[in-house]
């Protein structure tokens, strides 16, 4: 049936304003990073116009987060999109922390290396680089979010095998292979007292208290190694020194960590930077530092023994303020 002359006028009205007059208005707008376009499309199927709205379109550029995608109300598929394109290069990232701190290992065979060749300031050396390694790749791990882009890789447990290593085994190793410390046979015995102490202290979940301060002497033998070897005293005190700081690793008493803990922490980095700067110093020197580095030294391990007096407590019970 051949339709009237009117009716074909406007349905080719209807398709010409369908084709050459859609327009789009803003529909939704989020931190001006979500920008959702509806479009409106008019039409004289009647007498009197008509518009009609179709389902909106969302554009979403590349800096946009995802949690503020989710804020605009926006989450389905926009947000799953997002995610899924940052997925490979979180996951990427994460790895790469992960990597980064087991680089550590690597470097804790050079130190071991320069120890038994009875290399010690390279030995020290090589130590200086993992702590600066282990200082930074805990940002960088909290930055990543490596619990949920990498989170087949344990950074806790990777982080204390590469630790022990440089903070324990290679100073132990340097005290037994160093004579004019101590008594090799009495090194031998001394290093199984500390390897054996340390690692409770690894292993011990009380390590650190609710605001970040170690409970007991952290394990740092190689920080408590370099100035046996810088001060050069009588064997005897060199002995009894590291049995007393493998006991204090256990007594109820804090120190300090030199990025974590709140009180003071401008200062506390502060001093951290200038303990590797007289430490370097001693290390440029072979181990033979002048006054003013043995002065400064002494300053700064003065500084970290006597910050967890002006904490709340210098002991080791949780709860309070740093």
């Amino acid at each position: 049936m051949d339709r009237p002359p009117g009716d074909r006028r406007r349905r080719r009205a209807f398709g010409a304003s369908l084709t050459s007059n859609p327009f789009r208005a803003p529909l939704r707008q989020a931190n001006n990073e979500v920008i959702c376009l509806r479009r409106f499309v008019s039409y004289d199927v009647n007498p009197r116009p008509v518009i009609a709205q179709s389902s909106p379109a969302c554009f979403v550029p590349r800096e946009a987060s995802a949690a503020r995608i989710r804020a605009a109300g926006l989450g389905g598929r926009a947000a799953m999109n997002l995610e899924n394109k940052r997925a490979p290069v979180r996951s990427a990232a994460g790895f790469l922390v992960h990597v980064l701190t087991a680089s550590g290992g690597a470097v804790a065979l050079l130190a071991l290396y320069a120890a038994i060749e009875r290399d010690f300031p390279a030995t020290f050396a090589w130590l200086g680089l993992a702590m600066f390694i282990d200082g930074i790749d805990g940002t960088l791990a909290r930055a990543a979010r490596v619990t949920e882009t990498a989170a087949t890789i344990d950074g806790v447990v990777l982080d204390l095998i590469i630790d022990f290593l440089t903070y324990v085994v290679a100073p132990v190793v340097a005290v037994w292979r160093s004579p004019d410390l101590m008594p090799t046979g009495v090194a031998f015995w001394i290093g199984l007292v500390v390897i054996i102490a340390s690692a409770l202290y690894f292993a011990d979940t009380r390590m650190k208290t609710a605001d970040h301060w170690f409970r007991g002497f952290p394990a740092l033998w190689n920080v408590f190694v370099l100035y046996l070897f810088v001060f050069r005293l009588p064997w005897r005190v060199n002995a009894a020194a590291m049995l007393v700081a493998a006991a204090l690793m256990f007594a109820p008493i804090v120190f300090v960590h030199p990025l974590r803990v709140a009180k003071m922490r401008l200062w506390t980095i502060g001093a951290t930077i200038a303990w590797f700067f007289f430490a370097a110093v001693a290390i440029a020197e072979h181990l033979q530092a002048d006054v003013w580095v043995k002065l400064g030294l002494i300053a700064t391990a003065l500084y970290f023994l006597g910050l967890p007096l002006l904490r709340h407590s210098p002991w080791a019970q949780d709860g309070g303020a740093a």
